[in-house]
């Protein structure tokens, strides 16, 4: 280890302590209660008017320290919470006080033995009769700020500088509650997923993540190798084909919540690696997801928040079902001034489209085109939570045709807060069509196009034993953690997002 100034402080510490008999990184402990579990058990025993002391021994990471003359005030804070430490020569000793005063820094775990008591002002604390180090940290906690309590400078760790928090999320979870706070409603939310689908009798299964064939979603993957089998694999970007499959083997209501990897840009909603929740209904179309999806959403966000009204940025969002439908026809119409259904070509909608002044990638396809008017006109409109569906044909190569118009497919994107929360589709469960839609996208897309699809016979020879109409849907659960924990990048919901090389 290259260590600084400080650094070399504290190891000197450490040698010292070593030197003394005491072992800085004891194996054992004797933490017999949580910081919170000491305050409930001192409360509980307060409200029942016991006289007997309240003797616990709490274990916990150094956040403050203030020395008063012959007694030290410190507070630690273990997963539970936090909990203020008061110490004195009377118990422990000078050479006890001179030993945490030299020997004990901020960021330190230590063990702490004592009473629980309250101070005059009221706060409940541990009077300590022992301690002991459980680890000591060598490097100091990022940053600090000074705080001036009861005329005292007290020294508190922080950390604000989002590229350190970020490429250190040990520390940033180290010193900043909130952001553990964030990663307890990520956990929260993925279990009110997984309990609303479950109380619905969906069965939860896994797929591979290596697959021979990629596909399920428009995106470029992952490339890897398997050296055994001398082929190439690809680290999945969906798991839409592997689900449909179950339906076909007759489980008839299944779901997947779990990673996939897409090799695409990132930004503030786009991590290549990213957690996904899909589900598959048989006998259901897009008009039953529309139902399920908004009956999760609010569910979910009356497990993590209490309510269905929550606060994003400056937007109060009410996720009550049932939430607006607006084709996207309308949609774009009204926002941007043209009727894609007037313009059924690639030429004639980028012609519409440049009369407007509006600029267009030669060549692009009337999907493409419609879906550029949606994310440049529509979507920044979309605070409240709106289905928009009836989707064109060529950019949703998996989805069924409305019967009444062939080039328009039973698809629907769910969008909160003006970001893009779930896509979902009446399955494609005709083999002849689906191997048809293959074909096209081939002929559609260049061989590089990141969002070509390719052609699965496994997968066509799977419906062709015939697969039940059914309903699907996909979310990422990163974009919904960030909904429900007022988050508007997904690096913070993200324990261990990727970013670029330090240097």
């Amino acid at each position: 280890m290259n260590l600084n100034d400080l650094e070399k402080i504290r190891v000197e510490k450490i040698e010292r302590m070593r030197a003394a008999g005491i072992e800085p990184y004891p194996t054992r402990t004797e933490v017999s209660h949580s910081t919170a579990g000491a305050v409930d058990l001192f409360t509980q025993a307060e409200a029942a008017g016991g006289t007997d002391p309240v003797e616990v021994t709490v274990g916990g990471r150094l956040r403050s320290m203030r020395l008063m003359g012959k007694i030290f005030f410190a507070h630690i804070e273990d997963g539970a919470g936090r909990l203020q430490l008061f110490m004195r020569v009377n118990e422990l000793g000078e050479e006890g006080m001179e030993r945490f005063r030299n020997d004990f820094d901020l960021g330190d775990f230590v063990q702490a033995t004592g009473s629980m008591f309250r101070t005059r002002s009221g706060e409940i604390s541990l009077h300590v009769k022992a301690f002991k180090m459980l680890a000591k940290a060598i490097t100091p906690l990022p940053a600090a700020k000074d705080e001036v309590v009861d005329g005292q400078v007290v020294r508190h760790a922080t950390l604000t500088d989002a590229e350190t928090r970020y490429r250190q999320r040990y520390a940033d979870l180290a010193v900043n509650a909130e952001v553990r706070d964030v990663f307890r409603a990520r956990a929260k939310t993925v279990k009110a997923v997984r309990d609303f689908l479950d109380n619905l009798g969906f069965l939860e299964v896994e797929t591979p993540i290596l697959q021979p064939i990629y596909g399920g979603a428009a995106a470029r993957p992952f490339v890897t190798h398997h050296n055994q089998l001398k082929q190439d694999l690809y680290l999945r970007i969906s798991f839409e084909l592997y689900l449909k499959r179950l339906l076909v083997g007759m489980l008839d209501r299944v779901y997947e919540i779990g990673r996939d990897f897409r090799n695409e840009g990132v930004s503030f909603k786009h991590n290549p690696e990213f957690t996904q929740i899909e589900f598959y209904m048989a006998y259901a179309d897009y008009y039953k997801v529309m139902e399920i999806t908004e009956q999760m959403v609010s569910y979910a966000a009356q497990q993590v928040t209490g309510g269905m009204v929550i606060q994003f940025g400056e937007h109060t969002i009410d996720l009550t079902p049932p939430w607006r439908r607006l084709t996207l026809r309308d949609g774009i119409l009204e926002t941007s001034g043209i009727d894609i259904d007037a313009h059924l070509t690639d030429e004639s909608l980028a012609e519409a489209m440049h009369a407007k002044g509006i600029k267009t990638k030669p060549g692009a396809s009337r999907g493409k085109l419609i879906d550029a008017l949606l994310s440049d006109y529509l979507e920044p409109t979309l605070v409240q939570p709106t289905f928009l569906y009836n989707y064109p044909r060529d950019i949703s190569p998996l989805a069924k045709s409305k019967p009444e118009n062939p080039q328009v497919v039973e698809r629907f994107e769910g969008y909160v807060a003006c970001m893009e929360l779930c896509n979902a589709f009446t399955e494609l469960n005709d083999p002849l069509d689906q191997e048809q839609r293959f074909l096209e996208m081939g002929r559609d897309y260049e061989s590089e196009d990141e969002e070509r699809h390719p052609m699965d016979e496994d997968y066509l020879r799977a419906m062709s034993y015939g697969m039940p109409p059914c309903g699907g849907f996909g979310m990422g659960m990163d974009r919904l953690t960030m909904l429900l924990a007022n988050r508007h990048t997904i690096r913070e919901v993200l324990l261990f997002p990727h970013l670029r090389s330090e240097e």
